[in-house]
C-alpha cells in the first residue's frame, strides 16, 4: 500500500461519495476507484459498502481509516520536520476555539502568521472547551483557545494561561435591568436566561455561580452559537452571562456588573509531546513560553 491509496480511502470516507472524492483529490474516478480496490485485494477486506445511493465504510474501514490518518499526519509531520531544519516552516497548522476568545486578537493572529509562513496551511475549528482539548490531546488539532472556569484546568495536553477575568451579565436595550450599572446573582435568578449548553465549560461557569449561592435559575434557551444568543437577548427572550473582555463584539446589549460574579480563564494548549514545526512557530508568535518534550 501507498500514501496515495490512504488518501483516497481517507477522502472517500469523509466525503461519501466516490466522484466529489475524485475531484477533491484532482484525480479521475476510475484511477481513484481501482486504486482503492487495489488496497482492498492488498488487505483481503473491503473498506467501503457502495450502493447507488451511498457509500459508507465497512467494519474493515472504520478500523483502517484511524490508522491511515496517523500514516498520512506522520508523513506530513516528517515533511514539516525536513523543511524546518532547513530553515523553512511548512505543513499544517489546525486551530481550536471557543466562540469566546478574548484573550487574543485571533483573526488577526492567523493572517500574520500566513503572511510570516505562507508554506503553512491553517484551519480553524470553533467548539467547546472540553472537545477542543480533547482532539488536541488526540493530535486532531495543533492548538486550542479554550476557557474554563477558575477552579479547572486543562488535562491531557500543555497549557498557558493567557488571561482571566469576571462575568458579566447582558441584557436587552429594552429590559428593565438596562438602565442598571451593577446587579446581584439574586436578582438575576429571576430571569429567564439564554446560555451555552448544559455540560459545557462556558455554561460551567454561570451553573456554579448560582449553585454556589444557592440560587435556581431558569435557562429556557440553549445555543452554542454567540451571535445568535446575542440576537435572543435584543429581542428580550432572555438574559445572558459572557466574559466582560468578549462584550465589546455583541453591540447594542446593555453590560452589567455582577457582585460574586463568576471568573473565566483563558487557555492556550498544546500536546504534550514536541510540537510540528508550524505549531511551535505559532505559539513563538503569541510569546507563548513552551519546552519542546523528546
Amino acid at each position: 500500500m501507498d500514501l496515495q491509496q490512504m488518501r483516497y480511502v481517507v477522502a472517500v470516507a469523509e466525503i461519501g461519495n466516490f466522484t466529489r472524492a475524485a475531484e477533491h483529490c484532482l484525480v479521475v474516478q476510475s484511477a481513484l476507484s481501482h486504486q482503492i480496490a487495489r488496497l482492498e485485494r492488498e488487505l483481503g477486506a473491503r473498506l467501503f459498502d457502495r450502493t447507488s445511493r451511498r457509500v459508507r465504510l465497512t467494519p474493515a474501514g472504520e478500523a483502517f481509516l484511524p490508522a491511515a490518518r496517523q500514516a498520512l499526519e506522520a508523513a506530513d509531520r516528517a515533511r514539516a520536520e525536513v523543511a524546518a531544519a532547513a530553515g523553512e516552516i511548512r505543513g499544517r497548522l489546525a486551530i481550536g476555539a471557543i466562540p469566546t476568545v478574548a484573550a487574543v486578537d485571533l483573526p488577526k493572529a492567523m493572517k500574520d502568521f500566513r503572511l510570516r509562513h505562507p508554506g503553512v496551511r491553517i484551519t480553524l475549528r470553533v467548539g467547546g472547551s472540553e472537545a477542543l482539548a480533547e482532539q488536541v490531546g488526540q493530535g486532531t488539532l495543533d492548538v486550542a483557545f479554550l476557557g474554563l472556569p477558575q477552579d479547572t484546568r486543562p488535562k491531557g495536553v500543555r497549557s498557558h494561561e493567557l488571561a482571566r477575568g469576571e462575568l458579566v451579565a447582558v441584557v436587552g436595550p429594552g429590559h428593565p435591568l438596562a438602565g442598571q450599572d451593577e446587579t446581584d446573582l439574586e436578582r438575576l435568578g429571576e430571569e429567564t436566561f439564554v446560555d451555552f449548553p448544559a455540560g459545557t465549560a462556558g455554561r460551567a461557569q454561570s451553573d456554579g455561580a448560582f449553585a454556589a449561592a444557592g440560587i435556581r435559575r431558569v435557562v429556557a434557551f440553549e445555543v452554542t452559537a454567540v451571535d445568535f444568543m446575542a440576537r435572543m437577548i435584543r429581542e428580550g427572550l432572555g438574559i445572558g452571562m459572557l466574559p466582560a473582555a468578549f462584550v465589546p463584539q455583541v453591540p447594542d446589549l446593555r453590560v452589567l456588573k455582577v457582585r460574586e460574579a463568576p471568573t473565566r480563564v483563558e487557555y492556550l494548549v498544546w500536546s504534550r509531546f514536541r510540537p510540528a514545526p508550524a505549531a511551535g512557530a505559532f505559539l513563538a508568535a503569541l510569546g507563548v513560553p513552551f519546552e519542546p518534550a523528546p
